[in-house]
């Protein structure tokens, strides 16, 4: 069975990562280097183990186009969002025996080094990928 792992930032995390100015203590270069070093060893991991289908962060929120239609009308936004704080970061791809399986591997996240202010802060989401649209009865 195939689950994704979703992780989720702002664009002040965005901001604070490459040590701009965002209104929460910017990242130090030890701590950005911790946390890359923490994702290279985690995802090579997953991947001996034959468990890793695809992993990507995703450029922050303000290169972020949203698309939708109102009254009809076709519009297209730029990010970020005012109504949204918190966007999709990054995901995983994995395959593995169980929904457990994938839950243990996402708790491992938690061990990603990051400031202080963050560590309580930080969640990730778990869940399956269909292989199907549903059935309607």
């Amino acid at each position: 069975m195939k689950y994704m792992i979703l992780s989720y930032a702002s664009q002040q995390d965005y901001d604070g990562m490459v040590g701009k100015e965002s209104g929460k203590p910017a990242w130090s270069r030890e701590e950005f280097e911790a946390m890359a070093a923490f994702m290279t060893e985690f995802n090579g991991k997953l991947e001996a183990a034959g468990e890793l289908v695809e992993t990507r962060g995703l450029v922050e929120p303000v290169h972020t186009r949203r698309i939708g239609a109102k009254n009809g009308e076709l519009f297209v936004t730029d990010g970020p969002y005012a109504e949204t704080q918190e966007v999709l970061a990054g995901y995983w791809i994995v395959e593995c025996e169980s929904f457990d399986r994938a839950t243990e591997i996402a708790s491992e996240l938690k061990n990603c080094p990051a400031p202080a202010h963050l560590i309580d802060l930080e969640y990730v989401d778990v869940r399956p990928l269909a292989d199907a649209a549903p059935d309607f009865d």
